[in-house]
């Protein structure tokens, strides 16, 4: 009963709040000592590997475009593609197995097989375009896209690839406009910690790592002002922010809470995602009017957990990676499909 009566709550103080635009004296998290810096969530060191060129030669995959020259007799010169098969079909092999091969490991096969057929076969094979392996650089970029990866490229040359950072050139001024503090770089289920700040505003090289297929960089806009309200709640997902936004204005926003949400340990994050600083607010109090609403800032993600924290760093992380994760599918599916909608993600894992 008292939980149902909570989440009744949750609405009633969020058309309040729409309706009377305020709530009385407000909690200001900027001024209020359960703002917590969590510095130890940067303690997740670029490794020293992440900053060497991979040792490896490229190597072929499915959609991958090859010329191939056949020396002597036949003379033949064709490009062909690496089939989803992961072969090649030229001259009169019936399918060649090149998938994870070098260009030179290719080379060699082609004249090995083809030596069945012709005196001193000699081929040469020249890589001619890149579909196998790609990296995503989207964001505040003047030319944001998915690109090939041909061979060591490192975040400062994806970015240059990319067009370099997105600038207003009104008034006769340059500006960047694109948003550091929440700028992040993602590596399968991995979120490396690059601090962007460091690389692009100081020239900080160690935060400069190299790529590998499919790693995520996004870069967003600096003009955005957005709340992120994540967790268990039925409408996960970034809200437009407006003057004298509230945490209750969140909450009614995202369409109340779900089931076995832990209202009392609802967690603010600010600040970059290098160096965020959390607060942890109690809304059930919020709601029965016990203490006074939280006022939210732009770029403030809010998280609804399940069940309450265990250590504040583990808790914050968690938020972050979230955060991260519900940013990349989105910005991700938008790149890849103009049909693609968007997603809100709860993550119920402390």
């Amino acid at each position: 009963m008292k939980r149902a009566f909570i989440i009744n709550c949750v609405a009633v103080v969020g058309a309040m709040v729409m309706l009377c635009g305020c709530l009385g004296p407000r909690f200001d998290l900027r001024g209020n000592s359960t703002l917590h810096p969590v510095g130890a969530l940067e303690t997740g060191r670029i490794k020293p590997e992440w900053l060497k060129p991979p040792a490896e030669s490229f190597r072929l995959g499915p959609g991958d475009r090859i010329d191939i020259e056949l020396f002597g007799a036949s003379g033949k010169r064709e490009s062909t593609f690496v089939c989803p098969d992961g072969k090649i079909y030229f001259d009169v092999l019936q399918g060649l197995d090149v998938c994870d091969l070098t260009l030179q490991e290719t080379k060699e096969r082609l004249e090995r097989e083809l030596s069945t057929f012709y005196k001193h076969a000699q081929v040469t094979v020249t890589l001619r375009e890149v579909r196998s392996k790609c990296i995503w650089v989207l964001g505040r970029l003047e030319r944001p896209g998915i690109y090939p990866l041909t061979g060591p490229t490192t975040v400062i040359q994806a970015i240059s690839q990319a067009g370099g950072l997105f600038s207003s050139r009104f008034g006769g001024t340059t500006e960047e406009l694109a948003d550091l503090n929440h700028s992040f770089l993602v590596r399968g289920n991995e979120i490396l910690p690059v601090n962007f700040q460091k690389l692009l505003r100081n020239g900080d090289m160690t935060q400069n790592v190299y790529l590998k297929p499919d790693d995520f960089l996004y870069l967003p806009s600096s003009l955005s002002k957005e709340v992120y309200i994540l967790g268990a709640v039925n409408s996960p997902r970034p809200l437009g922010f407006v003057d004298d936004m509230t945490l209750a204005t969140a909450m009614a926003k995202a369409q109340g809470v779900m089931p076995g949400a832990c209202l009392s340990q609802i967690a603010v994050v600010r600040g970059s995602l290098a160096d965020p600083k959390i607060a942890i607010v109690d809304f059930t109090a919020i709601v029965t009017g016990k203490q006074p609403d939280v006022r939210l800032e732009p770029h403030d993600i809010v998280y609804v957990p399940y069940s309450p924290y265990r250590t504040l760093e583990r808790y914050t992380r968690m938020i972050t990676d979230t955060f991260v994760r519900t940013v990349a599918v989105n910005e991700g599916g938008r790149a890849a499909s103009s049909k693609f909608t968007g997603v809100g993600i709860s993550n119920p894992i402390q």
